[in-house]
C-alpha cells in the first residue's frame, strides 16, 4: 500500500496576521478522493432540493367541453367529442409532469466518505487556510471582509467553517457576495465542491493554537485596477482616435494645384496675328 499522504495548509489569525503553517489531521486529510462516490452524493444532494409540486391539467381537470363541439356527420370536419381533447388548444396535456418526489436516499458511510473526498481535493490545491479562532463579539460584516482582503481571495468562491455554530460569524458573512458559513460537523459535500477557498477554524480540525498578540491592521482595500492602469487604455484610445482624426483633415483639405511651366510660359507670350499674303 503506498504511504498516507501528509498536507499541510497556510495559517491566519481572525485579523488576517500570518502564522506558522500547520499539518492537517491525518485521519481526514490523507488523499482519499472518490469520485464516484462524491458524484453520488452530490447528485443526491441537488435532487434533494427539489420541491417537486410541478403539475399539468389533464382534460379531466380542464374547465369546459361538456358538449359535443359539432354534430358527428355532415360538416366535412373529424368527428370530435370534445374540446377537452388534447388535440385542442387549450386542451389537457397528456403525460405532462404531475407531483412527485425527488428524494435520494445516501448511505452514512456514503456522505462521510464523499465529504472526506470533497476535502481532500480542497487540500491537494492548497485551498486549504487554518484560522485560529473567530472570536466575534458582534455581528460586523466588515470583519470578515477585511479577512477575505488580507488573505487576498477577495471575489472568489469562500466557504468559512466554524467550530459549533457562531451566529456573530455567520451573520458577518452572509451579506458578502460568494461566501458562506457552515459549521464544520454540518457542512455537505457539495457546499466543498461549490468553494473555491476553504476557511477552517482550528479547534474545529482538533487543533488548539496558541493566541497571538497583535495590534488591529490598518484597513486594506480589495484589489481593482488603479488610476494609472485605467489611465493607459484612455491615452491609447485617445492616440487612436486622433491618427484617423489627421488623415480625415488631409484628405479634406484641397491640394494646391500648380500650372505647368510651359502653361504658363505661354499665357506670357503674346500671340503673333497671321497677316494675309499678296
Amino acid at each position: 500500500m503506498a504511504d498516507t499522504t501528509h498536507f499541510d495548509a497556510a495559517a491566519y489569525t481572525a485579523l488576517g496576521t500570518p502564522r506558522e503553517r500547520v499539518t492537517l489531521p491525518a485521519a481526514t486529510f490523507d488523499g482519499t478522493v472518490n469520485l464516484p462516490v462524491l458524484h453520488q452524493a452530490v447528485k443526491a444532494y441537488l435532487a434533494n432540493q427539489r420541491q417537486g409540486t410541478h403539475a399539468t391539467k389533464t382534460r379531466r381537470w380542464v374547465t369546459g367541453g361538456n358538449q359535443k363541439p359539432w354534430k358527428q356527420k355532415g360538416t366535412g370536419r373529424a368527428r370530435q367529442g370534445s374540446t377537452r381533447a388534447p388535440n385542442f388548444v387549450g386542451g389537457g396535456t397528456v403525460h405532462g409532469p404531475q407531483p412527485r418526489g425527488y428524494e435520494q436516499a445516501v448511505p452514512k458511510g456514503i456522505k462521510a466518505l464523499a465529504r472526506k473526498s470533497a476535502l481532500n481535493a480542497r487540500a491537494r490545491e492548497g485551498a486549504v487556510i487554518v484560522i485560529d479562532r473567530f472570536t466575534f463579539e458582534s455581528p460586523k460584516t466588515g470583519q470578515v471582509a477585511q479577512l477575505l482582503a488580507r488573505l487576498g481571495v477577495t471575489g472568489q468562491k469562500t466557504l468559512i467553517l466554524t467550530d459549533g455554530t457562531k451566529p456573530a460569524v455567520y451573520l458577518s458573512g452572509r451579506n458578502i457576495p460568494g461566501v458562506q458559513v457552515r459549521a464544520y460537523s454540518d457542512v455537505s459535500s457539495y457546499d466543498l465542491v461549490w468553494s473555491q477557498v476553504v476557511l477552517v477554524e482550528a479547534t474545529a480540525l482538533g487543533q488548539t493554537l496558541a493566541p497571538v498578540t497583535e495590534a488591529p491592521a490598518a484597513p486594506v482595500k480589495a484589489t481593482k485596477a488603479t488610476k494609472a492602469t485605467k489611465a493607459a487604455p484612455k491615452a491609447k484610445a485617445t492616440k487612436a482616435k486622433a491618427a484617423p482624426a489627421k488623415a480625415r483633415a488631409a484628405k479634406k483639405a484641397p491640394a494646391a494645384k500648380k500650372a505647368p511651366a510651359a502653361k504658363k510660359a505661354a499665357a506670357a507670350k503674346p500671340v503673333a496675328k497671321k497677316k494675309g499674303g499678296k
